[in-house]
């Protein structure tokens, strides 16, 4: 960095400010939500948002000292971290269970989760090790490196298990999509031991995430529709089961809609586009029994999740509790709200909403500010992911850009999915919203990783 360039002048303040913001009104929720009249000083270290300062604190404590060291340093310690953090990793296994996972190191309130920081961790390697690389000479050896990046810390969270993390993982996806590293080399291996069709690129390879989408869109319509029966061909002795008559029809539709835009047409390209339809119709074919194997090894209360927000079942006051009192919280705010500290159905004395003041923290939000407050904090977050992406855009070092990405990526999962959550578009997984859910761990390690990015973006013209 040039000496007469002082580090205020090259912070990113609207990154910052937006940060700022998010944090402040977190804050304001977890005092509102764990208020105790007996300690109302928000200084009051014993109450929950005494310890939220205290992790604040912290948080910007590391914060500074991120900012003292030099950024290329962030690239140079990326696999120190992220071996160490599997260490940890495995050891959290070998602890006692709390809520039924192995996911918490420490004693009594003071304790990490690990996986909470191996999001920072798989980012800097993952930003390290593709960055060194010539995508446009990838080889099955460099995406199954960075899929190994991405998996050994995935499955190690899996074991404990923590759903919500292990869900997160699958963003780092796109960061290497977003950076051409895609499955085209494993899919040309497979598809070229076919005797006597030799391909050269492979379509589903470039475009694996949006087949990965489209693949789990027909899953979800696959549950959906599995208690529908089609009839084939009007013959009702003949009944075809739902899911998988949906499924091939869309399938087919699907298939259709290739053909057309590749416009494939010559003699030579003949056999490939009926390789294509034949693999389009096998994997159609065998979502539904995909789905049902699937579905069928997840834990009981993850399926019942799943089925409850799919509509497949109804069980309003068992395992739907937690997901019909968060949409009756944030609904009873209205157009304006309650006020603040005004909630009432998803204070803690109340007791409607568990975990108010952690995963369901936007429920007593929603109840205090009304809709037009729950626009407001949408449109921040919304503000500092374009944000991220927009400084992603303009780094210069390829280290920078990618870890942008995936910071951008992970903040975004936890949003959409959190906030998902609490309004019944998703299954309850347990996953916090940034900057604002009561955790030491989580407000620790969200800080880090934005403190990060800001320093890596205040050198980046310094950077060739």
């Amino acid at each position: 960095m040039r000496k007469n360039d002082s580090l205020l002048s090259k912070l990113d303040w609207p990154l910052f400010i937006s940060f700022m913001i998010l944090v402040f009104l977190g804050l304001a929720t977890v005092y509102s939500v764990a208020f105790n009249e007996e300690n109302p000083s928000i200084f009051a270290f014993s109450e929950k948002y005494g310890k939220q300062i205290i992790w604040l604190g912290a948080s910007f404590f590391v914060g500074l000292l991120i900012f003292l060291i030099d950024a290329d340093y962030y690239s140079k310690i990326a696999l120190p971290v992220y071996i160490s953090v599997l260490v940890l990793l495995v050891i959290v296994l070998f602890m006692p269970p709390i809520n039924g996972a192995r996911a918490w190191l420490g004693v009594g309130s003071l304790g990490v989760q690990p996986a909470e920081f191996a999001k920072i961790a798989t980012a800097l390697l993952l930003s390290k090790y593709i960055s060194e690389l010539v995508v446009t000479f990838q080889t099955i050896k460099t995406v199954l490196t960075a899929c190994l990046i991405l998996f050994v810390p995935a499955f190690l969270i899996a074991l404990q298990p923590d759903a919500g993390t292990l869900v997160v993982f699958s963003s780092f996806l796109f960061v290497m999509y977003r950076e051409g590293l895609t499955f085209d080399p494993i899919i040309l291996r497979i598809l070229n031991t076919i005797p006597g069709i030799k391909f050269k690129s492979t379509w589903l390879g470039n475009h694996f995430i949006p087949v990965l989408f489209v693949f789990l869109f027909l899953c979800i319509i696959t549950l959906v529709l599995s208690n529908v029966q089609f009839y084939l061909w009007g013959f009702p002795n003949n009944p075809l089961q739902g899911s998988t008559g949906v499924v091939l029809t869309l399938g087919s539709i699907s298939l259709l809609l290739l053909l057309f835009i590749r416009r494939i047409s010559s003699k030579r390209d003949r056999p490939r586009m009926i390789l294509v339809i034949a693999l389009g119709f096998v994997i159609t074919a065998s979502i539904s029994l995909f789905v049902d194997k699937a579905f069928s090894g997840l834990a009981k209360h993850q399926r019942n999740r799943i089925e409850l927000v799919l509509g497949l079942k109804e069980d309003p006051d068992g395992g739907d509790y937690n997901r019909n009192r968060a949409m009756a919280a944030v609904g009873s705010g209205g157009a304006l709200g309650k006020g603040y500290m005004g909630a009432s159905v998803s204070s803690i004395e109340s007791n409607h909403v568990p975990e108010s003041e952690t995963d369901f923290i936007f429920c007593p939000f929603a109840e205090e500010w009304g809709f037009m407050g729950s626009i407001v904090l949408v449109a921040t977050y919304l503000f500092m992911l374009l944000r991220i992406v927009f400084i992603a855009e303009r780094q210069r070092a390829p280290f920078n850009r990618i870890y942008a990405y995936c910071v951008a990526m992970i903040l975004f999962y936890h949003f959409a999915i959190n906030i998902g959550m609490n309004i019944g578009f998703a299954p309850v997984i347990g996953i916090p919203l940034p900057f604002f859910s009561y955790g030491g761990s989580s407000i620790l390690s969200f800080c880090i990783m934005v403190f990060i990015l800001l320093k890596l973006d205040s050198q980046r013209i310094d950077v060739l």
